[in-house]
């Protein structure tokens, strides 16, 4: 199966599990052991691709899902940005801009309940409508599970109305019911995984300022050499193609260098393509 980077990641997961969760809030020896596995692994995620890998991993024996739509923002007044993963061919765009619609959707919906309690909040229409003291099971509309494909999910959170950073997590098509081991595992976990969010979607925006910076800083021509550069000509190349003097190219190419911090016109080339500051010619 390819993996497909973008705002839609394709994640397997473990469907038969071995490792089941007791009713209550003592962890097995192994849960133990996966559990920080997981959270010693979540300490070294900082880009997508590792939070993906991660999702997939040991995790799945302690949160099993099909599906995790998770939303961030940085102040009280801030809507949620969402994205999701999915390992379901049946959960795609179409549905997650449905379930995510602001008021509207289920997610928006949801949302509400959850932040009266802030606990694990588990939606289903298999499981007796019940509110104990660190979980809520709430049942929905069938059809709009079904039309959801999310079927049967949980929700939980990290942070409050008043934080300057908060995060909503959504894991659905769970394969566990509800209980209370669960519900204290989402707790436990929480934390970790809101700090992973937290570091993926800021070294995201980071990179995207940087290249917004660089774009600003690089000058038409300079952005022409590195065209040419990245093509791999040569400084007489392009002054022929540019009609332009080698010396200029070469002062062009010196400026490049400083402004990307490289420490040659071959690392200039590389590292401008992958900030997008020039067009991936074929």
């Amino acid at each position: 199966m390819a993996i497909i980077e973008t705002r839609r990641t394709i994640i397997s997961t473990q469907l038969n599990s071995d490792v089941s969760i007791n009713n209550n809030e003592d962890l097995s020896l192994e849960q133990r052991i996966d559990f920080m596995d997981v959270i010693s692994e979540s300490l070294r995620i900082s880009q997508r691709t590792h939070l993906f890998n991660w999702l997939q991993g040991g995790f799945q024996s302690l949160v099993g899902h099909e599906i995790m739509i998770f939303g961030i923002k940085s102040s009280e007044n801030d809507p949620y940005t969402f994205e999701y993963f999915t390992s379901s061919r049946y959960f795609g765009d179409a549905q997650f801009n449905a379930v995510i619609e602001q008021d509207t959707g289920l997610v928006s919906q949801v949302l509400k309940l959850w932040r009266k309690t802030t606990l694990p909040l588990f939606v289903n229409n298999q499981d007796k409508p019940i509110q104990l003291g660190n979980y809520t099971v709430i049942n929905f509309d069938q059809n709009v599970l079904i039309n959801s494909e999310l079927k049967n999910f949980v929700i939980h959170g990290f942070g409050h109305n008043h934080s300057k950073l908060s995060s909503i997590v959504i894991f659905a098509r769970l394969h566990k019911q509800a209980n209370t081991a669960y519900a204290h595992m989402l707790e436990l976990i929480m934390p970790h995984l809101h700090c992973a969010l937290i570091r993926v979607t800021s070294n995201r925006d980071n990179a995207s300022a940087s290249a917004d910076n660089l774009g600003r800083l690089i000058t038409k021509r300079e952005s022409e050499v590195l065209q040419w550069l990245h093509m791999g000509k040569t400084n007489w190349e392009i002054s022929t193609i540019l009609d332009i003097s080698p010396l200029t190219v070469k002062n062009h190419v010196q400026n490049v260098i400083r402004k990307l911090s490289v420490l040659n016109r071959s690392q200039a080339a590389v590292k401008a393509a992958k900030l997008g500051l020039i067009k991936m010619l074929k």
